[in-house]
């Protein structure tokens, strides 16, 4: 069995059944993972979200923040705007309401602990265990699966509280929670969330690091699969995979084959028009 993982889909349907076509994916006997942002900006979310909750148990895709907004104009706590113009297909759908169940019952984070292997859309805070980061995980997919789910969604816009304290509370500790899985690229110093910078890393940012180069982390040897940063772009290291390669942005849609880390298989924007 091999276990594929791909970058941010971004509603971009026709490349990413060419890449499953490419590395020959059968969901019968192979495993998917999916970084998140499975919808917005491509021109297919609809068709991208009915095709991946056909797969079944053969895939695992987790949630990104593309996936939540979508969420939030679906319980109508977030307005229609030029920004998700392509997501108004799916709220027009006649099957909108059990795609909508369907997404909010996915994971913010999957760890597999026979290959030590940790999915996640953006990152995990550097003071967090694996241990922690799932059992942080479980507390808001708890409540994105119940009765508060809308109460929670029309809060979770915002970027405070910016550090993390055990003693947060409410909607204050789930917001940071959201935050950490679906949006962080840099931190300050002090571990503190800084929104505001998406480009390329360079060594010239004064006071940023990027949430995997923190040195003080609680990670050990676990391997985390992570999309959303499309400026950083593929990234493969012992520990850090990335794999926002942008192809809605004219680049590349990347698969990778976790048993064999060395076979990246990729469908350049070039090849056939996204948008």
């Amino acid at each position: 069995m091999a276990v594929y993982a791909i970058g941010d889909i971004q509603g971009c349907y026709n490349p990413f059944r060419r890449l499953l076509d490419k590395i020959k994916f059968d969901p019968q006997k192979d495993h998917l993972w999916l970084t998140g942002d499975l919808v917005n900006r491509g021109p297919d979310s609809l068709k991208t979200l009915r095709f991946v909750k056909t797969l079944d148990k053969a895939v695992t895709t987790v949630l990104g923040n593309h996936d939540l907004h979508l969420l939030a104009l679906h319980f109508e706590v977030s307005p229609l705007d030029e920004k998700s113009i392509w997501l108004k297909e799916i709220l027009n759908a006649h099957d909108r309401e059990p795609l909508m169940e369907w997404l909010r019952h996915k994971p913010l984070t999957h760890y597999d602990k026979n290959s030590n292997r940790f999915l996640v859309h953006a990152g995990i805070y550097p003071s967090w265990t694996i241990k922690q980061a799932n059992l942080y995980a479980r507390e808001v997919e708890t409540v994105l699966r119940g009765n508060d789910c809308k109460k929670l969604i029309r809060n979770m816009y915002g970027n405070t509280p910016k550090i993390w304290s055990d003693e947060l509370e409410g909607i204050e500790r789930y917001r940071f929670i959201i935050n950490t899985f679906t949006r962080m690229r840099m931190l300050r110093n002090n571990n503190e969330l800084e929104f505001e910078y998406k480009g390329e890393i360079t060594r010239n940012i004064q006071d940023l690091m990027p949430w995997f180069e923190i040195k003080d982390n609680q990670w050990k040897d676990t391997l985390i699969v992570f999309g959303h940063w499309s400026a950083l772009g593929l990234m493969v290291r012992s520990k850090f995979i990335c794999l926002d390669t942008g192809y809605v942005w004219g680049r590349e849609l990347t698969a990778i084959n976790l048993n064999k880390k060395s076979e990246l298989i990729k469908i350049s924007h070039k090849e056939k028009n996204c948008l």
